[in-house]
């Protein structure tokens, strides 16, 4: 099976203990690593100011972490772990690996158009521009320019 990558984002009550979260963090690691994936990254952002207001608070505490797993089942169980929690106001998982696919595809779909597209000649030097060349454009008529 396909390795995933997922980004997870919490946001708990701006009240809760350092040791709470620290608690939180240790359960979604094993928890995770039980199923089989593994955090890449875990960050804490600190004390937020929200966007509106999420179960009568203004603030949260928010908590980033970024893992990859090859079994699908992981998710609904870190959910279900941050559902129960009481600290946990707000949380997010989003699936990565599918916007890499497309960026890559589109890059490559662009190289390959590139290689078929003929290159083209480079443009005439800046110093040369607005100078004459002695040519004289022609009318459709095939009469110079200046005689019509």
């Amino acid at each position: 099976m396909e390795e995933r990558i997922y980004d997870l984002i919490v946001i708990l009550r701006p009240d809760t203990p350092e040791a709470d979260i620290d608690r939180i963090v240790a359960t979604l690691e094993h928890t995770a690593g039980e199923k089989g994936a593994k955090f890449d990254k875990i960050e804490k952002w600190g004390v937020r100011r929200l966007a509106y207001r999420v179960s009568k608070l203004r603030q949260g505490s928010y908590l980033y972490m970024s893992f990859h797993s090859t079994d699908g089942d992981v998710i609904p169980e870190l959910e279900r772990r941050l559902k129960v929690s009481d600290a946990v106001i707000k949380y997010q998982t989003i699936r990565l690996d599918e916007e890499f696919k497309r960026q890559q595809k589109f890059t490559r779909h662009r190289e390959q158009r590139a290689a078929r597209r003929p290159r083209r000649a480079a443009p005439e030097s800046a110093t040369g521009l607005g100078q004459s060349s002695g040519h004289v454009s022609a009318h459709p008529s095939g009469q110079p320019a200046g005689q019509i």
